[in-house]
């Protein structure tokens, strides 16, 4: 398969999976964008050295989660972050909005921290199995659902303080 067709495919397969992941992620729409730029141009360079160990999907998101935690690791990210006279856009001005549900839970996703972020957003968004997710974050399958477990608590905890009532 040409590689245009096979960039046209993995995009169409799995663009919008990839763009929503990396908005929760990073908070924000266009280094979202950027990430999942970043990520299909990596997936075409690496696709040979692909070993098929995992689907594609598994292996796309390891991609754009590298390429999230580059951007923010990356100085710019950092002053964004620390700024709160500036904060990241607000929901009704960006075009992430027609991707991501519009609700509580999002909006308390967001206020996680990246690692708790994360792996709500590959078991609940992405669907990705314990032992999928423990493959892409790098740590065993008892860690990941300790994680998972201690992620859903503080999900609660927010979404409580908020006054959504007893989950």
């Amino acid at each position: 398969m040409p590689a245009e067709q096979y960039l046209e495919r993995l995009m169409n397969e799995y663009g919008d999976t990839l763009l929503r992941m990396c908005y929760l992620y990073l908070k924000d729409y266009h280094l979202a964008e950027d990430a999942v730029q970043e990520t299909f141009l990596k997936a075409m360079r690496a696709y040979g050295s692909f070993e098929h160990k995992s689907s594609e999907k598994t292996w796309l998101i390891r991609i754009a989660i590298n390429c999230c935690k580059n951007i923010m690791r990356s100085r710019w990210f950092g002053i964004c972050q620390a700024n709160p006279d500036n904060p990241p856009e607000q929901a009704g001005s960006d075009p992430v909005e027609g991707l991501l549900e519009k609700d509580c839970i999002s909006t308390a996703i967001m206020k996680l921290s990246s690692s708790d972020r994360q792996v709500l957003v590959l078991y609940y968004y992405q669907e990705l199995s314990v032992k999928e997710l423990a493959g892409i974050i790098g740590k065993k399958e008892n860690a990941v659902t300790q994680q998972l477990s201690r992620a859903r608590k503080r999900l609660k905890k927010i979404l409580m303080e908020a006054g959504y009532g007893e989950l």
